[in-house]
């Protein structure tokens, strides 16, 4: 199972009312669910996972956590944002402004950004994607804070068209 079919996956659970997936192959077993009561304990299975291609010291071992999608909205965005435009997550997972610790971050509030150019990491699954900008324009706000965990569909940031 590649990536964009576990994206997809993700898509439909969070569309759906569906509350639990689970899907096992040969070398992999992924379980995704949601609406999980509180109090009920969160069991990693051990899996086989494609990586992208990241300079990492470790093996391509991995495991497959169990993902929890919420469905709750995101938070409203102040009504002096509107004309900016929401870059979206596509994806749940972690979300990383820089490269690394000692790097700079990808986009800074002002900042001029072309569409497809590189504005934040999301790491899901230990497999860290690079985001690129929908749109050319002018960051006006970076809505999440780094290292923090996002939701599919969560706003970003914003950016002002050009």
């Amino acid at each position: 199972m590649d990536l964009k079919e576990i994206q997809t996956l993700i898509k439909f659970i969070s569309s759906s009312k569906v509350d639990e997936v689970a899907i096992e192959k040969k070398d992999f077993k992924i379980k995704i669910r949601r609406n999980i009561p509180s109090g009920t304990k969160l069991v990693a299975a051990p899996a086989q996972v494609a990586q992208l291609p990241v300079a990492l010291d470790a093996p391509a071992a991995a495991v497959a956590p169990v993902i929890e999608a919420k469905t709750e909205a995101a938070a409203p965005v102040a009504a002096t944002d509107t004309g900016a435009e929401k870059i979206k997550s596509p994806m749940i997972g972690t979300f990383y402004r820089k490269s690394s610790p000692d790097k700079p971050n990808f986009v800074e509030v002002g900042d001029m950004v072309e569409k497809g150019q590189v504005i934040c990491i999301i790491e899901a699954m230990k497999l860290f994607n690079e985001i690129e900008s929908e749109v050319s324009g002018k960051i006006v706000k970076v809505l999440v804070d780094d290292s923090q965990p996002v939701e599919y569909d969560q706003p970003l940031f914003l950016v002002e068209p050009s």
